[in-house]
């Protein structure tokens, strides 16, 4: 299903690729990608400034297409990566339950 996702996303990548991943369409796909998860932070910031953190239907609407956004960022730089989203997907949990079997899923570092 990641992968399904990753291909159809394609279609509204306005930088095609070109091959080399160090480009600036894949350059901008990572800006893209800061810009949406601020976007999405702002958006709860505001919840928990605004709404003392009750989240509303219409909140939760909001929240959820900033998500939409930075999942297509990520399955783009995968994409520029020649990675299938999939594989990004299970890189991941598989190293939270080896970090979970090691207790280290508190503290700070990439290779934990």
């Amino acid at each position: 299903m990641l992968n399904d996702y990753q291909e159809a996303a394609k279609e509204f990548d306005l930088f095609r690729r070109t091959g080399d991943y160090n480009t600036v369409a894949f350059i901008e796909k990572v800006l893209g990608l800061v810009g949406e998860a601020g976007e999405t932070a702002d958006k709860v910031k505001k919840i928990l400034r605004d709404k003392e953190g009750m989240i509303s239907e219409g909140d939760k609407r909001e929240v959820v297409k900033e998500l939409g956004d930075v999942l297509w960022y990520v399955a783009m730089i995968a994409e520029y990566l020649e990675v299938p989203l999939k594989e990004v997907a299970e890189t991941n949990i598989e190293k939270l339950r080896s970090r979970k079997q090691r207790n280290l899923l508190h503290g700070a570092g990439d290779n934990r």
